[in-house]
């Protein structure tokens, strides 16, 4: 069983019921309509468990408001440009990978199968493989454990930020057209577990359908953009609960 870890959803296989016609932007539009410009500047994250999970996460920009950092105070995500898009990626360990730049629900980009999407193209289903143990064979054997993935009517609050980043544009040239030349397997990934909207709510269940753990993420926005969250996760073995409050800023012009 995997461990819940919030700090993974907050830094996006199998295409099923996909439309392959529509560049992400063009979804994002399609659902969202005319959303204001506002990049994320900051986001703390405090753990009420221990001060040793609390994070806060810096972005800084150009004069062109084009990304340049992402920052956690431990490892520092370096963006440069040429000609107006997106050349590179760097960090300490050299090159990023489009997983450590776009960190999903349970490992979601890495294992990730999406089984189905919601009206507004959102990733509803999602089902990943796991070793659990049979008590009949006395074997360890890949049974699927799944996610379902509610979300508020508000827009994916890092949209924008990761449109100043020229990871939206990068997104854009991945046509998901299994007769055009393969294209990188990440950007795939990433390109359809994007979400247009902002999640609210996470149910992970067993291969029965058992619950494991609920997340729940209580939002207050300030127009369409989350201000602050109350995130709550409950195991169902234990009934062990974990909360964090996250708070996020915004660049001011």
């Amino acid at each position: 069983m995997k461990n819940i870890n919030y700090l993974l959803l907050i830094s996006s296989i199998s295409i099923i019921n996909f439309s392959c016609d529509k560049s992400t932007s063009e979804e994002f539009d399609e659902v969202n309509g005319n959303v204001d410009t506002r990049l994320m500047s900051s986001i703390s994250v405090v753990s009420a468990q221990s001060a040793e999970e609390n994070r806060n996460i810096l972005f800084t920009y150009n004069t062109d408001n084009r990304l340049t950092t992402i920052s956690d105070g431990v490892e520092t995500n370096i963006f440069s440009y040429e000609n107006g898009s997106l050349a590179n990626v760097t960090n300490g360990s050299g090159n990023a990978t489009i997983e450590e730049l776009y960190q999903s629900p349970y490992d979601a980009l890495e294992y990730g199968i999406v089984e189905e999407y919601d009206d507004n193209g959102n990733p509803f289903l999602i089902k990943f493989p796991e070793y659990a143990y049979n008590d009949t064979t006395q074997e360890d054997e890949l049974v699927y454990y799944t996610s379902e993935i509610s979300y508020d009517n508000k827009p994916n609050p890092y949209y924008k930020t990761a449109e100043a980043a020229g990871l939206i544009e990068v997104l854009d040239r991945v046509r998901l057209n299994f007769a055009m030349a393969p294209q990188a397997e990440e950007i795939v990934k990433a390109k359809v577990l994007f979400p247009n909207n902002n999640p609210s709510q996470i149910i992970y269940k067993d291969e029965n359908g058992e619950i494991l753990y609920t997340i729940n993420m209580a939002y207050t926005y300030d127009g369409d953009y989350p201000t602050s969250a109350t995130v709550t996760s409950v195991s169902t073995e234990g009934g062990t609960t974990y909360s964090y409050n996250t708070t996020f800023s915004y660049v001011t012009n």
